[in-house]
């Protein structure tokens, strides 16, 4: 098949695209009569996606997605297909392209066998509900390029390569909108292994991916980031989810970026545009949100707000032979440990080439429902732990990825703060009845458990600690029982 994923009217596009943003810009222009607050600066340890915004505008702006807490991650595409098997071998889900090396032309035959006849956006939308998901996050496009909406920029899409035939991205942020639920976008801006000139990890390992990197950006990433920010809602998408900057430049991140300034300057972005730093070493393009993925920092990022994205099985993408999936016990006590941390869980699905959610991936969406109902109160608008402590250990000769000693947590109770409570929320259950925790500053007027609020608990308080007593000998919740405690407020 021709490849016109990157078309000779480029410059009349471009000249349209400028026209287009300037045109925005006159309609985004601030009051002359505004005030001016002092915005943050380059050491502020708070850094912001928005150039010049203050600390107070930037709280405003992120209040919903810190309140929100918990996420639905969804990777969707043509590596759907394949579904982590090529030829005889077992290989990854979303990266196959990548990992076994396929050529750009033998993979973009998949496109010819996706048609996801069963995608129900509604269904898409219900699941994360069912979770007390808050928020959903889909891949417009990973990093096999393929765009998962109707884009003028590129022919390698589900709208022009594929049987469907039908923009996704659209009936899902009308459904999202229909029902209150945020709906962000996953662009893999920097790694694009069927559009010429992008970055692949490992290399290129076909010609038909040697092309300029400029033109790359201007003539697909810069269109196409256009598209997804103007013709789907002034709400939609709320959050852009960059990943896996790998060689774009300050200057390609910086046309980016004034893109996404002019037309959506409100929206939360995470921190995977770019790798530039400044001369003191600081992010250029530090985003609102650090992204660890697939493990959680021992104590959050202090001072950021942050995401922890992970899997329940081995792999984002749909992987047909993956079966290893975490448990809801897992899953719950993650959620847990993150809120207590202050920060955010993402937690992903991956649909099959028919356009469904895994089976049990919907099971664990649902047992996770079932322990938010009775305990969302203690993750919802939720501060981090009260105890400057840390939940775990630090391996003395294990490293991490990136060098770091392997954290071992333990998983004995975790915390969480609202204005007058505290949320103790309990994995190892006391058998004898007694929960000892550090000392707290303030007096606990009473402690009742979320499962049973009329049950009578005693507290005792001192400069070393708080002992609850009076507890069940039998854990109400196996996975993670909350007890509320009461704070006596100052007059």
């Amino acid at each position: 098949m021709k490849n016109n994923s990157l078309t000779s009217s480029s410059r009349e596009r471009t000249t349209q695209y400028v026209i287009l943003i300037f045109l925005l810009l006159l309609l985004n222009l601030p009051s002359m009569h505004a005030e001016n607050p002092t915005p943050y600066s380059a050491t502020d340890s708070l850094s912001t996606s928005v150039p010049g915004e203050t600390k107070e505008a930037h709280d405003a702006r992120m209040d919903w997605w810190r309140k929100a807490k918990f996420g639905l991650f969804v990777h969707w595409g043509v590596y759907s297909v394949p579904a982590g098997k090529y030829g005889t071998n077992n290989t990854y889900g979303e990266w196959i392209m990548n990992s076994a090396k396929i050529p750009v032309a033998e993979y973009r035959t998949y496109a010819k066998s996706f048609n996801p006849t069963k995608f129900d956006p509604a269904m898409f939308v219900a699941a994360a509900k069912s979770a007390g998901m808050k928020y959903i996050v889909i891949t417009a496009k990973h990093h096999d390029g393929f765009a998962m909406f109707d884009t003028k920029a590129s022919d390698w899409s589900i709208v022009k390569a594929a049987p469907y035939g039908k923009d996704i991205l659209r009936p899902l942020a009308e459904e999202c909108r229909r029902q209150g639920m945020p709906l962000g976008f996953y662009y893999s801006q920097d790694q694009d292994w069927n559009n010429g000139g992008s970055a692949a990890k490992g290399g290129h390992w076909d010609k038909a991916q040697d092309r300029d990197m400029d033109e790359y950006v201007d003539q697909l990433v810069i269109p196409q980031v256009t598209e997804l920010l103007a013709n789907y809602g002034k709400d939609t998408p709320s959050i852009l989810w960059w990943d896996t900057a790998i060689s774009l430049t300050q200057e390609q991140a910086k046309r980016i970026d004034t893109v996404v300034q002019s037309l959506r300057p409100g929206i939360i972005q995470n921190n995977r545009l770019c790798k530039a730093k400044d001369p003191s070493g600081k992010p250029v393009y530090p985003g609102d949100t650090e992204t660890p993925e697939q493990f959680i920092p021992p104590q959050g990022y202090p001072g950021r707000d942050w995401e922890t994205c992970m899997t329940m099985n081995h792999h984002w993408g749909f992987n047909a032979w993956d079966q290893d999936w975490k448990s809801t016990e897992t899953l719950i006590r993650n959620l847990c440990d993150i809120a207590s941390k202050g920060g955010n869980y993402l937690l992903n699905v991956g649909p099959d080439a028919n356009g469904e959610i895994p089976p049990e991936s919907i099971q664990r969406l649902a047992e996770i429902g079932n322990w938010m109902k009775v305990n969302s109160v203690a993750i919802y608008g939720c501060g981090s732990t009260p105890f400057n402590i840390v939940q775990g250990t630090f391996d003395p000769v294990k490293k991490d990825k990136h060098g770091k000693p392997v954290f071992h947590p333990d998983w004995n109770w975790r915390a969480t703060t609202k204005p007058g409570h505290v949320y103790l929320m309990v994995f190892a259950w006391p058998k004898d009845g007694l929960l000892t925790i550090p000392a707290l500053t303030q007096k606990i007027s009473k402690a009742s458990l979320l499962t049973d609020p009329a049950a009578k608990l005693d507290i005792t308080q001192d400069s070393k600690g708080t002992t609850i007593s009076g507890l069940p000998r039998e854990a109400p919740d196996a996975v993670a029982t909350v007890i509320d405690l009461t704070l006596l407020l100052a007059k």
